[in-house]
């Protein structure tokens, strides 16, 4: 799939699918929500949150401390410690939105624990805990190592990773939306459709395969476009504080990905 999603940016329903993941309205419960309710240990739900948010975003931080310099073994070590400390509930008390967009204060955090020499000196060797959350190092290494040279900043990488991951769990949320809809035929013919421009696209294969018409699969796509672009914004508003953020963020984001 690739980064390039230029109907983002762009809200709509469309093809009667509606979201049945609970994000239709952005804010009402954001990712700070969840990391300050993680405090409340009588809450395992929120727990379970925290700990989908480390597979969501392991890789953008992975792959920040790997360009500034560590080995893949210290990445993989760091990363896996800055996420034992979020999940340490005794860590999470100074946390607060007051602090800026979510995306700001992992990497905010994650700076702390690159300068905390005394925290890393007296790391744990890879191997001798229980992870957090498990990925595949050497999987890890390889998308890293397939990073485009031209990011020599650490902070561009980390923001291109980031907007990369957000994009993927709009896309998970909009296969959900589909298939809840029983449409997943649908969604898994014209998906495609999402990256880049039409100058050569196939749409008379993609109405073959779904029993339309031409025309009828260029409405389909244009739905699929409008619903993603929904889809991302509620994503993206799930890691900000304030819906005055929004457009900027999602503009940021966009330019990201595209850098």
């Amino acid at each position: 799939m690739s980064e390039r999603h230029s109907s983002a940016g762009n809200g709509g329903e469309g093809d009667n699918v509606k979201p049945n993941h609970g994000s239709s309205l952005p804010f009402a419960t954001t990712h700070w929500t969840v990391v300050l309710a993680a405090a409340d240990t009588k809450s395992p739900a929120c727990s379970a949150a925290l700990e989908e948010l480390c597979r969501n975003y392991w890789y953008p931080l992975y792959a920040y401390v790997r360009r500034r310099g560590c080995s893949p073994e210290d990445a993989q070590d760091l990363t896996q410690e800055f996420f034992a400390r979020l999940l340490a509930n005794h860590a999470l008390g100074s946390v607060s939105p007051l602090k800026g967009k979510f995306r700001s204060f992992l990497l905010a955090r994650m700076n702390h624990l690159l300068s905390d020499e005394r925290d890393r000196a007296n790391r744990k060797k890879r191997g001798g805990g229980q992870p957090v959350f498990s990925f595949d190092a050497q999987i890890a290494e390889e998308r890293y190592r397939s990073e485009p040279a031209c990011e020599s900043s650490p902070e561009s990488i980390f923001e291109r990773r980031w907007a990369a991951a957000l994009v993927a769990q709009a896309l998970n949320r909009l296969d959900e939306d589909y298939s809840a809809a029983g449409k997943a035929e649908v969604f898994a013919a014209l998906h495609s459709f999402l990256n880049g421009d039409d100058s050569d696209r196939d749409y008379s294969g993609a109405a073959a395969r779904l029993g339309m018409t031409e025309g009828a699969a260029r409405v389909a796509v244009h739905r699929l476009r409008r619903r993603f672009g929904a889809v991302f914004r509620n994503v993206v508003a799930e890691t900000l504080d304030s819906p005055e953020e929004l457009d900027v963020e999602v503009r940021h984001l966009i330019g990201a990905l595209s850098g």
